[in-house]
């Protein structure tokens, strides 16, 4: 159930420097990765997007923790990659290319016990523009980033939801 307004007003007024700081901070990532990578690669930087979401807004959740985004996160890389090696001569084996890249970048998170739900959308982004060795370095610095100011700032920041 959705929390009434008066309870959001009193939740932000608690903790307005956290929400403030912590968005901040992803901003000033996310502009790093963003002068690596370019639009070129949108899909892979909206999933870079999505896992600054996760580390700055839900720091405490088993997602946010680097085993997770980082092995999550190349998982990804390698589901996304291989599947952009799929011969795509029709329409339908690029709708099976990109469906492999997600369902296949689950499966091995799962298995492997790196659950990263962004690293789909990572393997989608592969998948569909193809792996680059550029993109595949800015993948990998970028979450590691992400890991370590998740570790380094871990007492400053705090669930935001």
């Amino acid at each position: 159930m959705k929390r009434p307004i008066r309870q959001m007003i009193r939740k932000f007024q608690a903790h307005w420097k956290n929400y403030v700081f912590q968005s901040l901070f992803a901003t000033v990532v996310m502009i790093g990765v963003f002068i690596v990578l370019t639009l070129q690669n949108v899909v892979v930087v909206a999933s870079l997007g999505s896992t600054a979401f996760v580390i700055f807004a839900l720091p405490k959740s088993i997602t946010a923790q680097a085993r997770n985004v980082i092995g999550g996160n190349m998982v990804g890389l390698l589901s996304g990659s291989l599947c952009a090696l799929i011969p795509q001569p029709h329409y339908f084996m690029s709708l099976l290319a990109y469906a492999l890249a997600v369902g296949g970048s689950i499966f091995i998170m799962v298995v492997t016990d790196t659950e990263h739900p962004p690293a789909s959308g990572l393997a989608l982004g592969l998948a569909v523009s193809g792996f680059s060795w550029s993109v595949g370095i800015a993948v990998v610095t970028a979450v590691v980033v992400l890991s370590l100011v998740h570790h380094f700032f871990k007492s400053m920041i705090r669930d935001l939801v």
